[in-house]
C-alpha cells in the first residue's frame, strides 16, 4: 500500500528498483550473512553517474508524459480567411481601374466607339438584305433601275473612325445575280420520263451442268425518233447483246416486242425499234421523243438527273452533279471519254438518260463502265459523241433473228485480236481468221487464212462471239459485205468482199 501511494505521488521508485532489492535480499539469504541494505535512491544515483547523467537529477522511470498534439485550424476559419482575402483584392483592383479610368478619359472615346459600332451594324444589316437571295437581288435591281430613272443617285455612308476626325467612305454595293442549285426536279422528270423505256433481254445461257437455260437481263432506253412505221430507241450495246428476244415497257407499263436495228460495240451503242402497229393508241399519247442537248456545253458542278430501269424494278430517278468531263476509261480494249457523275447509275440504268436541268439528254448512262471503277462514280456517254453514231445506226435495216433451220454459216474459225495483241504485233483489232473451211461461203468469197475481219455489213466487228451473234439475223442465201484487213508487202490493206452465206448444216 505504501509503495502504491508513493507511485501515485510521483515517487522515483520503479518496478526495476524493487526487483534489485529482491535480488539483494536473496543474496543475503544465500550467504547467510546480513549486510546493511543500501538505499534504493543511492543506487539509482550511481547508475546515473555511471552513464553520464547529471548526478543530482531525478529520473522518472515509471511515467512518460504524452506529447502535445497541435490543434489544426477549423475549416470555417480557412473559409473566412479566403473570403476576406478576396474582398481585399477586389477592393484594390476596383480602386486601380477607377483611377485609370478617371485619368485616361475613356468615357469620351467609349461613346465614340459605341457610335461607330452602331453605324457598322446598320451597314451590315443593309448588306445582308442585299445578298439575301435571287428574289431580293432582282428587287434590288428593279429599285436601282427606278432610282436611275428618277434621277436619284445612291448615297454613300460616312463613318467616323474611333477617336479620330477622319472619315472613311463606304461605297454602295452593286446588286449581284445569285444562281441557286436546283433540288426540286419534279417538273424536269415529268417532262422527261415519257421519253425513257425499260428493256428486257431474254438470252440463252448455260448452267453448271452444261444445259442451256433461258436468262433475263434488264436495261433502259431513250426514245430518239420515229419513222412511218417504227419507233426508234437508243440504248447500250451490252444491254441487248446476245438477245434471243427483246421487249420494251413504256411509262404506262404497256410492253411490246422490240428488234435490233443497228449496233456499234466499240462505242457501246445500239438502236432498237418497235413497230408502231404494236403500240396501243392510249400508250402513243403518253410517250414522247427526247430532246438531245449539247454535252460540250457542260460545266463541272452543274446538276445532273439520271432516269432508268434501276435493278429491273421500273423507271426511277437519281440526282447528283457533273463530277468530271472527258474522263478517260478503257473497257474491253476500247478507250472512251465520258461524263462522270455522282448520280447513282445502278444495274438496269444502262442505256437510260442523263439530263440537265432543262430536261435535255446530255448523256447515255452506262453501268457496265461503273462496274469497273469505284462505287459512287457513275459514267455516261456524252450525247455529242453519240449523236453521229446514233444517226448512222438509225439508217440500218431492222433485223429479226431467223429460225435455227434458216440460220446462215460463214465457214471460218478465228480468234480475237485484242488491244494488247494489236499493240504487240502491229495488227488491226478484229477477228483473226485461223482457218477457212473447204467449200464454205468464206472460201467462195475469197477470205484467206490470216485475214482479220473488222466489219460485217458496215457493223464494226471486234470479237468472234460478236460475229456469231450477227449471223443469227441472216438467213442462208443472204448476200452481205464483209470487210477484212489483209497483210500485203509488210502492211495491212483493207478489202471488202461480197459473201453469199451458206446453210448452217452445210
Amino acid at each position: 500500500m505504501e509503495e502504491n501511494e508513493n507511485r501515485q505521488d510521483g515517487s522515483v521508485y520503479s518496478d526495476g528498483a524493487a526487483s534489485v532489492d529482491g535480488q539483494l535480499d536473496n543474496s543475503r539469504q544465500g550467504n547467510g550473512q546480513q549486510q546493511q541494505a543500501e538505499p534504493v535512491y543511492a543506487r539509482i544515483e550511481q547508475y546515473s553517474n555511471l552513464y553520464g547523467g547529471p548526478a543530482n537529477q531525478t529520473v522518472n522511470y515509471g511515467k512518460v508524459k504524452p506529447a502535445k498534439v497541435k490543434k489544426k485550424h477549423p475549416v470555417f476559419k480557412r473559409m473566412v480567411l479566403s473570403i476576406v482575402s478576396g474582398i481585399v483584392f477586389g477592393l484594390f483592383a476596383g480602386l486601380g481601374v477607377y483611377v485609370v479610368y478617371e485619368l485616361s478619359g475613356l468615357d469620351v472615346n467609349q461613346a465614340k466607339i459605341a457610335s461607330v459600332k452602331e453605324q457598322m451594324d446598320d451597314l451590315a444589316s443593309q448588306m445582308e438584305d442585299m445578298q439575301a437571295g435571287v428574289g431580293k437581288t432582282q428587287s434590288a435591281e428593279s429599285a436601282s433601275q427606278s432610282s436611275e430613272s428618277s434621277g436619284i443617285e445612291p448615297k454613300s455612308r460616312d463613318i467616323d473612325i474611333e477617336g479620330t476626325n477622319e472619315v472613311t467612305q463606304i461605297p454602295q454595293m452593286e446588286p449581284q445575280t445569285v444562281t441557286a442549285v436546283v433540288t426540286d426536279v419534279t417538273e424536269v422528270v415529268k417532262t422527261a420520263m415519257p421519253c425513257v423505256v425499260s428493256i428486257t433481254n431474254l438470252y440463252s445461257g448455260t448452267d453448271w451442268y452444261g444445259e442451256t437455260t433461258q436468262e433475263e437481263a434488264s436495261g433502259s432506253g431513250i426514245i430518239v425518233g420515229e419513222t412511218d412505221d417504227e419507233l426508234l430507241i437508243v440504248t447500250n450495246y451490252h444491254v441487248i447483246e446476245g438477245c434471243d428476244e427483246l421487249s420494251v415497257q413504256f411509262i404506262d407499263d404497256h410492253e411490246v416486242l422490240a428488234y435490233v436495228k443497228g449496233t456499234d460495240s466499240s462505242n457501246d451503242l445500239a438502236v432498237i425499234t418497235v413497230f408502231l402497229d404494236d403500240i396501243e393508241e392510249s400508250t402513243r399519247g403518253q410517250i414522247a421523243i427526247a430532246t438531245l442537248g449539247d454535252s460540250d456545253a457542260l460545266q463541272v458542278g452543274e446538276p445532273a438527273i439520271a432516269i432508268g430501269n434501276s435493278l429491273g424494278y421500273g423507271q426511277s430517278v437519281t440526282t447528283g452533279v457533273i463530277s468530271a468531263l472527258n474522263r478517260e476509261v478503257v473497257i474491253d480494249d476500247n478507250t472512251s471519254y465520258l461524263i462522270q457523275t455522282d448520280a447513282a447509275i445502278n444495274p438496269g440504268n444502262s442505256g437510260g438518260a442523263l439530263l440537265n436541268v432543262k430536261g435535255e439528254v446530255i448523256g447515255i448512262n452506262s453501268n457496265k463502265i461503273a462496274n469497273y471503277v469505284i462505287e459512287g462514280m457513275g459514267y455516261a456517254i456524252p450525247i455529242t459523241t453519240a449523236k453521229p453514231v446514233i444517226e448512222e445506226l438509225m439508217q440500218h435495216e431492222t433485223k429479226r433473228k431467223v429460225s435455227d433451220n434458216e440460220r446462215s454459216f460463214l465457214g471460218i474459225s478465228g480468234t480475237d485480236v485484242t488491244s494488247d495483241v494489236s499493240a504487240t504485233y502491229d495488227m488491226p483489232k478484229g477477228v483473226y481468221v485461223a482457218q477457212v473451211l473447204e467449200n464454205s461461203a468464206a472460201e467462195s468469197a475469197g477470205i484467206l487464212k490470216g485475214d482479220i475481219i473488222v466489219a460485217f455489213e458496215g457493223e464494226t466487228i471486234t470479237t468472234m462471239s460478236q460475229l456469231q451473234g450477227v449471223l443469227e439475223y441472216y438467213a442462208a442465201g443472204s448476200t452481205v459485205d464483209v470487210t477484212v484487213m489483209r497483210q500485203s508487202t509488210g502492211s495491212y490493206q483493207e478489202k471488202t468482199l461480197s459473201v453469199t452465206l451458206g446453210a448452217k448444216n452445210q
